[in-house]
């Protein structure tokens, strides 16, 4: 009997959930490298994080701010010694480009796109280590903020320990031309392929915000989760006077927190948030039905007097509650 579409889906989200490993397909990411003797200088100006942290061999998150500290990009920067790789989601890969040739006039800095010339998977689940320790003979990195090497078919890999799904997972960013073969190995080694469809429930049940759907260039950086890739101690940065003051004021107007409804119905992005005395205090950004709470769950901004756990709303004439961030607390979480 042929197996049905649903119950294919099901079956790779349970591979990841349930103990399993589940194969992620990134390369549609954009990836950039910065390089030259002034790349930390010009970065630092640019960027949220601090780069004079971020040492040889080891990752950080970050965030492109504009002027008014309002969201441009969200990266991943690794330390490699080729010089930095800047990761980013595909939507924000041309303007992330733009962002930094700006500069390649002003000094030794040089931007390279390099997303065609890079494939990257990620395999996430509880047995991602042994999968990929396995395939690349290589021990595999303990720390969450470590970029390790390994080799496939003669060619580098470059590895760092990430989640997209609440689970443990391990990047692998390596030459296009053998990604196809890595992909067959990982699958072959026990990781099982994951729709984007699942992958998306994956990432709102972790309460990982996604940029041009829960964050955009309106969004201001301290109303994201994104705590990790701010830094409140560094230097001087485009966006850090509006930044700084939210931080010092003691919260933004609103924030992006979880929200369940108890229930599974139909939530559209965009949909209203009202409170129980019927103001409208928010939008949907995120929703989908989630298989391992049985309910549909959703991301959302809400005002920030309503943030608190529990607190009862109304969602498309439907009861709701605010819930804490991640929906589903996996084996990225023991």
């Amino acid at each position: 009997m042929i197996e049905s579409r649903q119950s294919i889906s099901l079956s790779r989200y349970g591979a990841v959930r349930d103990g399993g490993a589940g194969l992620l397909d990134l390369s549609s990411r954009g990836r950039i490298l910065v390089s030259g003797s002034e790349a930390v200088m010009f970065l630092n100006g640019l960027i949220t994080n601090d780069m004079k942290t971020l040492a040889p061999n080891s990752w950080m998150p970050a965030a492109f701010p504009n002027v008014q500290g309002r969201l441009l990009a969200v990266v991943r920067i690794l330390n490699r010694e080729d010089g930095f790789l800047i990761d980013t989601e595909a939507v924000t890969r041309q303007k992330v480009v733009q962002l930094l040739d700006r500069f390649t006039l002003a000094g030794d800095f040089r931007v390279a796109d390099l997303t065609n010339q890079i494939s990257c998977f990620s395999v996430q689940g509880r047995k991602a280590a042994t999968i990929v320790g396995k395939l690349l003979d290589s021990t595999v990195s303990v720390s969450r903020k470590q970029v390790s090497k390994a080799k496939f078919n003669q060619f580098d890999v470059t590895i760092i320990r990430a989640t997209h799904t609440g689970e443990d997972g391990f990047d692998l960013f390596t030459d296009v031309s053998v990604a196809e073969s890595l992909r067959e190995d990982l699958v072959n080694a026990g990781a099982e392929t994951v729709s984007d469809g699942t992958a998306e429930i994956l990432r709102i049940e972790a309460g990982i915000a996604r940029y041009g759907v829960d964050m955009d260039e309106s969004t201001i950086v301290t109303e994201t989760n994104l705590d990790d890739a701010v830094s409140f101690t560094k230097g001087c940065y485009v966006g850090q006077e509006i930044i700084v003051r939210i931080k010092h004021r003691g919260h933004v107007a609103k924030k992006i927190t979880g929200i369940t409804l108890g229930q599974r119905v139909e939530v559209q992005n965009g949909a209203k948030i009202i409170s129980v005395d019927g103001k409208e205090i928010g939008r949907i950004t995120s929703a989908t039905f989630s298989p391992a709470l049985n309910q549909t769950i959703a991301l959302g901004y809400v005002k920030y007097d309503y943030l608190t756990p529990r607190t009862k709303l109304v969602i498309s004439g439907v009861q709701a509650i605010v819930a804490d961030l991640p929906f589903v607390r996996g084996s990225w979480y023991d």
